[in-house]
């Protein structure tokens, strides 16, 4: 659809590009996510580029998303360059740039957004992490919406991100307690642990202690309260 609107409008060559740009960035992606045996659910074609969905665990290392998420850009700001190199074209650099840009917003699902979620697991819990961004994102959703002149691509892209924005903030206690089911059915081995006493402080890449009242018990005994397991 969105290819035969460009060619009847007379954006074919510009459509085109943002395809190709988009097909690189994905494989960055979508190589970082084969090297490290993550399960790939799909690749969503969207009116901005699109989006790789995976069907993996919440607790992956974060260093494992951190790298997936950063070869996104990478190939692009390096396939782009040298394309420019030998044959310079200011319409191609100006579509990277808006596309590097709009990526690296804090809008989830947008690369930014993902960044941020990374950043805010290394230093508070995961439930805290989780909400925050999606509050960022919807402050810029709405920062954008009073800040720009209508652009039909813009309010399409508004729209889609504002709903998954929605659909995740609506699921995030499911989200939270698939976080918590996974690490008592799972067997992570984290290097670093923290003492905590409330289980929405618990962290990614950390195992727990829990204090409770006079001693402490393990992650493992905690969950299965929580959960009730027989």
């Amino acid at each position: 659809m969105a290819f035969f609107i460009c060619f009847l409008t007379g954006h074919l060559k510009s459509f085109l590009i943002i395809t190709l740009i988009t097909f690189i960035h994905e494989l960055g992606h979508l190589s970082a996510a084969f090297y490290y045996k993550w399960n790939i659910e799909k690749v969503l074609l969207l009116p901005f580029g699109a989006l790789s969905i995976f069907k993996e665990d919440i607790n992956r290392p974060l260093k494992e998303e951190f790298i997936i998420l950063i070869l996104g850009p990478l190939f692009q700001i390096v396939f782009v360059n040298l394309y420019l190199h030998f044959n310079y074209s200011e319409n191609i650099e100006e579509i990277n740039n808006m596309l590097l840009i709009f990526n690296l917003l804090p809008i989830f699902p947008l690369d930014g957004s993902k960044l941020i979620n990374i950043i805010l697991n290394k230093v508070t819990s995961f439930k805290k992490s989780h909400v925050l961004t999606l509050y960022l994102s919807f402050i810029f959703i709405f920062i954008i919406v009073f800040k720009t002149n209508f652009n039909l691509v813009v309010f399409i892209t508004l729209v889609f991100t504002f709903f998954k924005v929605m659909e995740e903030y609506i699921k995030r206690h499911q989200i939270f307690n698939r976080f918590l089911l996974e690490r008592y059915m799972g067997k992570y081995k984290f290097k670093k642990e923290i003492i905590i006493n409330n289980i929405n402080d618990m962290k990614r890449d950390h195992r727990h202690l829990f204090r409770e009242k006079n001693t402490y018990i393990t992650e493992k005994e905690k969950l299965k309260k929580r959960f009730d397991f027989k």
